[in-house]
């Protein structure tokens, strides 16, 4: 396991929860991933609950905001910026709404909110005496981040104008394409549009947690009172998948990719 001192610009770097019960959030996690949480200054008065697996941090815990609430959102994930400020100033060019920030969390780094021109919330972290995540894309970690949208054109213009992604596209079995945004050569993030039976309420930015074994994963997912939305499948050369809720109706995807595959 490597740890994590520095995110490039461009590359997702932390992912955190929304949620109006932190107690039964931390019972769900804890079960299916073996977390565990501290709760962690920020500044004079205010704290977050800090998730660690191994102790090392890899996200947090925080009360749901009302743009979260509104929204239906739960896990939000944040792309690493050298300069929040300046961020903020191009994602508003860019036809997109700063929600929240750019403040500072104490010296751990400065964060801001976004909604993109499609209405998918995100946020940006530039870090202080805090990287992000120490660790990614390992078992119990941030592994990979996917954007549903409706307007796959609007959106991929967007955030190739505020992260200086580049995208190229890739065929799916069930037709249309799947987007893959890179920084720098590197795999940043994924993109696909919204089919029909998707039943699409608002564009949303989903995060995925690698695991050791998908379909255990999913089956703890619903002892822990959870729910499988979409059972585990194998996407051909990449890796197995499943899309899954936590108790409160959080989304996320639970993922091993195929040894030769990189997220």
């Amino acid at each position: 396991m490597t740890t994590m001192t520095r995110h490039a610009a461009g590359m997702f770097c932390w992912t955190q929860l929304g949620t109006n019960d932190t107690k039964a959030a931390e019972r769900f996690y804890s079960g299916l991933f073996g977390w565990k949480f501290e709760l962690s200054p920020v500044g004079e008065r205010d704290k977050i609950d800090l998730i660690t697996l191994n102790g090392l941090p890899i996200g947090a815990l925080v009360p749901l905001a009302p743009e979260q609430r509104e929204l239906g959102v739960s896990w939000l994930p944040f792309v690493a910026t050298d300069n929040a400020d300046a961020t903020a100033a191009t994602v508003k060019q860019a036809g997109g709404k700063v929600v929240q920030g750019p403040m500072d969390a104490s010296t751990n780094g400065r964060f801001a909110v976004f909604q993109d021109p499609t209405r998918a919330l995100f946020a940006v972290w530039q870090a202080g005496s805090k990287p992000g995540a120490a660790v990614v894309n390992e078992p119990g970690t941030m592994c990979w981040n996917e954007l549903i949208t409706d307007d796959a054109n609007k959106a991929g213009d967007f955030y190739k104008h505020v992260f200086g992604w580049t995208a190229e596209q890739a065929p799916l079995q069930q037709g249309g394409f799947y987007t893959i945004f890179k920084k720098d050569g590197a795999q940043a993030a994924g993109m696909m549009k919204a089919t029909p039976d998707m039943k699409l309420t608002h564009p949303y930015w989903m995060t995925y947690f690698g695991v050791d074994d998908v379909d255990k994963s999913a089956e703890k997912t619903r002892q822990l009172g959870g729910k499988i939305m979409m059972p585990p499948a194998d996407i051909p050369n990449i890796g197995r998948f499943s899309i899954v809720t936590d108790a409160q109706g959080g989304y996320f995807t639970l993922f091993k990719p195929l040894p030769s595959s990189k997220s």
